[in-house]
């Protein structure tokens, strides 16, 4: 692998300013300084013109866009954890690495996710909006009951870094732990986390309280939760999602909500997003927040030190330490 001393390096969205200004140190970089996302045709232009492309979650890096790279363009450095925005199959076939920002967000989106475990149930985000509303005559014995959590199971899809940091959390507030992973845990795992794998997510979806969706979107977990596993849950059972909007068919969700056949849910992420159904927006029993999974200063300041620290090792002729594909050269 050839060594670049100051790469083209091409970012597709605004990134924290500390990040931008070590980029522009180390290397040739170019910036999108309104924050527009990038068209098709931008990107196109973008990846005939860089030696590293560093895109984010709301870039479609697709086949036909790789299709426009010149020969220059050498390394994919994604600014986020998931790459479903980009084929994978396309940049392999051209000989592209890709590398993402693994484990440094783990912590921040445990803390999202452990909110709403907490508020959905407990009407924290409609509480407060009745008082800012001005509706609240003060305090009344039936007024918004919502339920405990303590006591409850939760059951986590996907065990990952970021289930297992929302296992430990919950833990803490006397939830019990179900999960459902493609692979089971070593059992000292299970033992220090407290969690029960369950083998068949059928039969977990039947014996929870409050469901987490934590694993990532590929297309054996596309419409995962479907309607008809959106029917095996009870009427007070409460859905949290902040991985992927894909990973639940939205339109069967939204029935369920109306219908009240769940009792709520917390939202981060969108089947459509940043698009969200009027249906789903005018539910009283829904938290939804505009993709806060990552959104602290110190999580994103660490994603773009992961990234400058793989296109500088990419640079410097080695594998970078992040990439998602195997068997580059």
């Amino acid at each position: 692998m050839p060594q670049i001393e100051r790469p083209k390096t091409i970012v597709t969205r605004k990134l924290p300013a500390q990040v931008e200004a070590r980029m522009a140190e180390l290397f040739d970089a170019e910036f999108n300084a309104d924050d527009t996302p990038m068209s098709e045709d931008a990107l196109k232009n973008a990846v005939a013109r860089a030696d590293v492309l560093v895109p984010t979650l709301t870039d479609d890096i697709s086949k036909d866009v790789l299709a426009s790279a010149g020969p220059q363009l050498r390394l994919i450095a994604n600014f986020g954890v998931g790459v479903d925005h980009i084929d994978l199959a396309a940049a392999r076939a051209r000989d592209i690495p890709v590398t993402n920002t693994p484990g440094v967000l783990t912590e921040d989106t445990a803390d999202m996710v452990m909110g709403l475990i907490i508020s959905v149930p407990r009407r924290l985000a409609e509480g407060e909006k009745f008082v800012r509303a001005g509706k609240w005559r003060g305090w009344a014995p039936t007024g918004m009951l919502g339920h405990r959590v303590n006591g409850k199971k939760l059951g986590i899809v996907g065990m990952g870094r970021i289930g297992q940091a929302i296992a430990r959390r919950a833990s803490g507030f006397g939830i019990a732990i179900d999960y459902h992973n493609r692979h089971r845990l070593p059992e000292a795992v299970e033992q220090t986390l407290g969690a029960t794998w369950r083998e068949n997510l059928d039969d977990m979806l039947a014996d929870i309280d409050i469901l987490s969706i934590n694993c990532p979107y590929t297309a054996e977990t596309h419409h995962l939760l479907n309607e008809k596993r959106l029917g095996l849950l009870g009427r007070d059972v409460y859905v949290i999602n902040a991985a992927r909007g894909e990973i639940i068919n939205e339109e069967a969700l939204t029935d369920a909500l109306e219908k009240g056949a769940i009792a709520g849910a917390g939202l981060d992420v969108y089947e459509n997003e940043p698009d969200i159904g009027e249906r789903l927006l005018a539910l009283e029993n829904v938290v939804l927040l505009p993709h806060l999974g990552s959104a602290t200063f110190e999580g994103r300041e660490a994603m773009g030190d992961k990234v400058i620290a793989n296109i500088r090792i990419w640079a410097d002729g080695h594998r970078p330490p992040d990439q998602v594909l195997e068997g580059w050269a």
